[in-house]
């Protein structure tokens, strides 16, 4: 798997929307000074909060992932995913699928150690979810329901809700979530 250097790609992207750390900060909700140790790879966000970045910067989350592409077809090898690993949670994500061009589908593997969680705190952002658990006993907090998911069970839901996965089973945790991408 393929590591993701995400502070290099969130400057990239931050200084192609000509914005200042400052003005990121404030429309992120964040502290300059975290933005700061994000792009020099001090820290990694949660996935909640990174989806919350994309959103001010106007891109999707592929966009921490990969250049754009032209290409209409794509294979992503199982030992070649670009991936995401929180620095304060022990949980990955991994492109399964397109992560740019023209594709409407933004597919990926989110896989959690006993105890992970995708963000601090719920989040809303993307478009609307589909979710299929590969593995393992998951807990997803949707607006004030939670629903436990186990093996096997699938779960579709909007973006407006703000939503925090977190594995609550004795082994790893592999979730498929594949979104509808919102673009600007």
């Amino acid at each position: 798997m393929s590591p993701v250097n995400v502070g290099e790609r969130l400057r990239q992207l931050r200084l192609n929307a000509g914005m200042s750390m400052r003005t990121l900060a404030t429309k992120s909700g964040f502290s300059p000074s975290l933005i700061s140790q994000v792009e020099h790879s001090l820290v990694t966000p949660s996935i909640g909060s990174l989806e919350r970045i994309a959103m001010v910067l106007g891109v999707s989350l592929s966009k921490f992932f990969v250049e754009p592409d032209s290409s209409t077809t794509w294979l992503v090898r199982a030992g070649a995913r670009p991936q995401l690993t929180s620095t304060w949670s022990p949980v990955s994500l991994e492109a399964l699928g397109p992560l740019d061009g023209p594709s409407t589908l933004e597919p990926v593997m989110l896989t959690m150690a006993p105890g992970g969680r995708s963000g601090m705190f719920p989040a809303a952002s993307g478009g609307e979810k589909f979710a299929l658990l590969i593995e393992g006993e998951v807990s997803l907090t949707l607006g004030e329901e939670v629903h436990v998911l186990r093996t096997g069970d699938a779960i579709t839901f909007t973006p407006a809700v703000p939503h925090q996965w977190e594995n609550i089973g004795a082994g790893p945790a592999h979730v498929v979530i594949v979104t509808r991408r919102v673009l600007p």
